[in-house]
């Protein structure tokens, strides 16, 4: 059998598959239903010897509130910013072979969270801190 027609069967038939297999349920996020994540906010470094590194932090939100996670969710790009902002001057004073402080990183980020969103009640979560 020519696999130019086996190959075009094969992709005929995926729509097909994919409606069959997914039954139509919503599927649970990572978290439970009051979690957003945030995605992984990058920031650079100059390190001693003059090569770049990254520090990445993952978080997420815990919003109980209806209302407040719809807000929240609406105001992931000034939370995105306003998280970066804060991990780039941070990232900059980090001394050479430092350890970031993961308890300030979240009171300050928290802080950051309350002030964008102008109301308390969202609780941020800190997933991983890494620095490459």
């Amino acid at each position: 059998m020519d696999r130019r027609i086996a190959l075009a069967a094969a992709l005929a038939l995926l729509p097909t598959v994919a409606a069959a297999g997914g039954g139509g349920e919503e599927k649970k996020k990572g978290g439970g239903a009051q979690f957003l994540q945030i995605k992984a906010i990058l920031a650079t470094i100059i390190r001693r010897d003059g090569s770049r590194g990254v520090v990445t932090v993952e978080c997420g939100l815990d919003v109980p509130d209806e209302k407040l996670r719809t807000l929240a969710d609406q105001s992931q790009p000034r939370l995105r910013a306003a998280f970066a902002g804060f991990i780039q001057a941070y990232a900059g004073g980090l001394p050479a072979a430092g350890v970031p402080d993961a308890d300030y990183i979240a009171r300050e980020l928290q802080r950051l969270t309350d002030a964008t969103l102008r109301k308390k009640g969202a609780k941020l979560l800190l997933g991983t801190i890494l620095v490459n």
